[in-house]
């Protein structure tokens, strides 16, 4: 009993010595608390902001996601905040203890209601802890934040070109969008600056479908919209050449068969409008329009007749007069073809409903207006005139493609120069008939200049003039052959003089040398000056000149007399009443000469002597002219018809009114 008695004082003394001791130690912690207040509450707000970067870095024990760094071994030895407040260099455990209870508490409030997304982050934390290994955040690449948003349905188009192609294609379009009949000569010039900036291929390739794309989805048939679109590919094609527009014609006809088959009739009528408004400005001849009218009316849809619809109220008038043969044959091939459908569509109410329609009643009307030529107000050619003085100041008659037909802009096989008319590419089966073909040229042209050799011209300048007039199509082919020599100074006066040199030296007398003179004097008057003195040059040496080359001189001058390209004031250098001067050759030549002018009706020949009548310093040549026509032509000739053109010329001579018949 005794032994029981101490051993319950012993504990009542021993737990009031813990008492006492508790009560000791929590003053003495409030003591601490109160000096270093400052202290705790900052480690407070240390443990705050590391519980929440660790939630948004997604921190799991004490890691980041990703591999190991080993940057943890070198803190493994420390302990952490939550368990020791250092104090002047010993640790306060009961501090340390409430802080923990405080966290304990805040994460037990936390965790009675989760959100899904963290119950997600500890299911993937917790995936990550056994198996998966994810890789580091620096292979990421820092594209992927920059980069902008871009649609599904464009993302194969925006992987398949550079972003430089993608710019140019924003300076294009935006351009396009601003492009009116008041700007479009500087938006031409800019974009022409843009075309040269890259390849070839590039530029046509970008422009053209801007061009074509702005057109397709453009205001439902405006046709001052297709218009300036057009003007603005034919100023193209004069600043960057030829090949532009005839890409774009390739686009347009691919486009324009896209269209067709999804049966858009809006877009339909655009893409026409376009093609129709290149033809009128000259990008494209007729035969192309031609082509795909005959292709349309073979199948004479309801959409083929809207179609010819637009291209004959737009241009219709301008085909029949480039080409009536082809207008014929175009009426002829609809009327068969309505026939056809009407024979055909007989024992059917939807043919003759098709057959019938106002649209195909409309289309035949305006098709028997061109064939009468009534023209429309909408095919005024005063229409668009600053866009068509525009494109002459440019040369646009240089850019018209020739030859083309829609078969060709349609072949996916087409090769090198396609648009050129005379170009084949070669193949295995034509590769003899090419290299035969540039063999005969080459041949030819060796000919040319052993020839021009032979006949003195004996400088690069009249050798290339010589083979220009000596190998023209014809006298427009050799006129644009000329003009393109593009020469400076007195250079052009080569040109009439190699001219009446190639006349002379025919065995036979050629008009063509005529008419070409003829459109040379048109064109520019330091030709018609030029000439004159070459013939006066003649004049001079017609006592040591051959009898066939004066002939063809006589002739030659006879023509450009009746032509009106010159006057008979040409002959004031020779002296026709002097008897020294007419020696026997030269009365043959002049003789020649006034017979090949009254070989001309009355009214020409009354014009030609009447254009000098009311001149008072040509006195002396109308009296020298009456002489010698009376001595020399008509006393030699006693045909009536001579005598009578004489009388006409002496009254034309004395028509001092200048009136002309």
């Amino acid at each position: 009993m005794k032994f029981g008695g101490k051993s319950d004082s012993l504990r009542k003394k021993r737990k009031d010595a813990v008492e006492s001791k508790s009560k000791s130690n929590s003053k003495f912690q409030e003591f601490l608390r109160m000096d270093m207040g400052p202290a705790a509450a900052g480690a407070e707000e240390d443990l705050e902001m590391e519980r929440r970067l660790a939630k948004k870095l997604k921190v799991k024990d004490g890691r980041l996601a990703g591999l190991d760094d080993g940057l943890n071994m070198i803190f493994e030895d420390l302990d952490p905040i939550e368990d020791s407040v250092v104090v002047n260099g010993g640790v306060e455990d009961g501090g340390s203890e409430k802080l923990l209870r405080s966290d304990k508490k805040m994460r037990s409030k936390k965790k009675k209601k989760p959100r899904e997304s963290e119950v997600a982050e500890e299911v993937i934390a917790g995936a990550s802890d056994t198996e998966i290994i994810e890789e580091p955040c620096a292979e990421k690449p820092a594209v992927e934040r920059k980069a902008k948003y871009v649609a599904p349905h464009l993302r194969g188009c925006a992987n398949a070109e550079s972003e430089e192609i993608s710019q140019i294609r924003r300076r294009v379009r935006g351009l396009l969008n601003r492009l009116s009949e008041s700007n479009v000569e500087s938006i031409t010039e800019e974009v022409a600056t843009i075309f040269r900036s890259v390849s070839r291929s590039v530029g046509c390739q970008v422009i053209g479908d801007e061009v074509v794309n702005s057109c397709s989805g453009g205001p439902r048939g405006n046709e001052q919209y297709a218009a300036v679109f057009a003007a603005f590919v034919s100023g193209m094609a004069c600043l960057v050449g030829v090949d532009f527009s005839a890409k774009l014609l390739a686009s347009l006809a691919k486009s324009f068969e896209d269209e067709y088959s999804k049966e858009d009739s809006l877009s339909l009528r655009n893409l026409t409008l376009l093609l129709s408004y290149l033809c009128i400005f000259g990008t494209c001849s007729s035969d192309l329009l031609y082509d795909l009218l005959l292709e349309l009316s073979k199948r004479l849809t309801e959409l083929d007749v809207a179609t010819i619809v637009t291209i004959l109220q737009c241009c219709g008038m301008k085909l029949r007069g480039d080409d009536p043969s082809a207008m014929k044959d175009f009426v002829l091939s609809i009327q068969n073809r309505v026939n056809v459908l009407k024979s055909y569509s007989e024992g059917t109410q939807d043919g003759n409903r098709n057959i019938n329609s106002k649209r195909m009643e409309f289309m035949l009307e305006t098709i028997c207006d061109i064939k009468n030529n009534k023209r429309r107000p909408k095919e005024d050619p005063t229409h668009h005139t600053r866009l068509k003085k525009w494109l002459q100041k440019l040369r646009a008659e240089d850019i018209l493609l020739r030859g083309l037909k829609w078969s060709k802009l349609l072949d996916s096989e087409k090769k090198g120069q396609w648009w050129l008319s005379g170009d084949v590419a070669p193949t295995m089966e034509n590769i003899d008939d090419v290299a035969t073909t540039i063999n005969m040229e080459v041949l030819e042209a060796q000919k040319l200049v052993q020839l021009a050799a032979a006949q003195r011209m004996n400088t690069d300048l009249r050798r290339a003039i010589f083979c220009i007039i000596m190998s023209g199509e014809d006298y427009i082919d050799a006129f644009e052959k000329l003009l393109r020599l593009d020469l400076s100074g007195k250079q052009d006066r080569e040109i009439m003089r190699v001219l009446v040199d190639c006349c002379l030296h025919e065995k036979m007398f050629n008009k063509y040398y005529t008419v070409l003179a003829s459109k040379l004097c048109s064109h520019d008057k330091n030709h018609k000056f030029s000439l004159q003195y070459c013939l006066w040059d003649h004049f001079k040496e017609l006592d040591t000149m051959e009898l066939n080359r004066s002939m063809n001189l006589a002739r030659f001058v006879a023509d450009m007399l009746a032509s009106f390209s010159l006057s008979l004031a040409i002959l004031k250098s020779v002296d026709l009443a002097n008897p020294v001067y007419l020696t026997p050759k030269r009365i043959m030549h002049f003789r020649m000469l006034f017979e090949s002018i009254f070989e001309n009706s009355d009214a020409l020949v009354w014009n030609i002597f009447t254009r000098i009548s009311a001149l008072p310093e040509l006195e002396m040549l109308r009296s020298s002219l009456i002489f010698f026509m009376k001595q020399y032509v008509v006393a030699a000739n006693t045909e009536k018809p001579l005598a009578s053109k004489f009388k006409i010329a002496k009254k034309a001579l004395d028509n001092v009114a200048g009136i002309l018949m």
